[in-house]
Formats: structure tokens, C-alpha cells, sequence
């Protein structure tokens, strides 16, 4: 599955929109490791068990988001962005959201195509996880 920030993917024709699709958790903030981070926030610096919990939250959310795009048939995800906030004291949710599309790689000579996109045609490869496809 790709997954990009920017609303097209260069060397690649966006062939079908399946919609928004997302990833969501809200985590609670173990008490041991926010009394710690909280110690160490005084000195300054990184929080190791925060930014732990936090891309661990991303990954989770991620894996959700794109579990959504591949049930409705999508082989990619464009304008993809992540959202947090706090929700009361100890608790945060962190959500993953973006467009899911179906991509189709431009051959050589075609306006737009890349590097890329022409090595994937050449190949035969779409850029998803089907059987048969290379995956980017």
C-alpha cells in the first residue's frame, strides 16, 4: 500500500476514490511511565516511554487506515495526515486519515510518467499487495 501527503502520486493516474478512510485509538497514559517522563521533563530533553507510546499509537493507527483502504479495494492513500489531542487528563487519541484510491502507473511517454512508473509498467507491476504485484 502507498501512502503519500500529497493529494496525487507523481507518475501515477488516479483510477477510482474510494473515500476518506481512518485509524483511530485512544490510549491512556500509564502512571509509572507519565510519573517518569514527568521527572525527566524537568531536565529537559527527550521523553524515550512518550515518543514509545506515541509511535507506537501511529503504527497502530496506520495499520488500521490501511486495513479500511484494502477492504474497499484501494492500492493507495493519498492526503494522509495524522490528528492528536488530549482527551481529559490522561488520555490521547491519535487518528490517521487520508484518501483511498486505486493508482495505475503512466507508461513511458505518457504525460507525467516518471522513473517509476515506466520501471512498473515495463515490469508489469502495480504498485499494491496482490499476488503477482510488487508493492513499493
Amino acid at each position: 500500500m502507498l501512502i503519500v501527503t500529497t493529494n496525487e502520486v507523481p507518475g501515477h493516474r488516479i483510477d477510482a476514490v474510494f473515500g476518506e478512510v481512518m485509524g483511530l485509538t485512544v490510549r491512556s497514559r500509564d502512571i509509572g511511565s507519565q510519573m517518569l517522563a514527568g521527572f525527566r521533563s524537568l531536565g529537559g530533553g527527550e521523553l524515550p516511554e512518550m515518543t514509545k507510546a506515541l509511535y507506537e499509537s501511529r503504527q497502530e493507527v496506520m495499520g488500521r487506515m490501511v486495513n479500511e483502504a484494502q477492504q474497499r479495494g484501494a492500492n493507495a492513500i493519498v492526503a494522509m495526515r495524522f490528528d492528536t489531542s488530549e482527551m481529559g487528563g490522561n488520555w490521547t487519541e491519535v487518528c490517521a486519515y487520508g484518501t483511498a484510491v486505486y493508482i495505475i502507473p503512466l507508461k513511458e511517454g505518457e504525460e507525467g510518467a516518471t522513473g517509476q512508473s515506466t520501471y512498473l509498467t515495463q515490469q508489469g507491476q502495480q504498485p499494491n499487495n496482490q499476488p503477482g504485484n510488487t508493492q513499493l
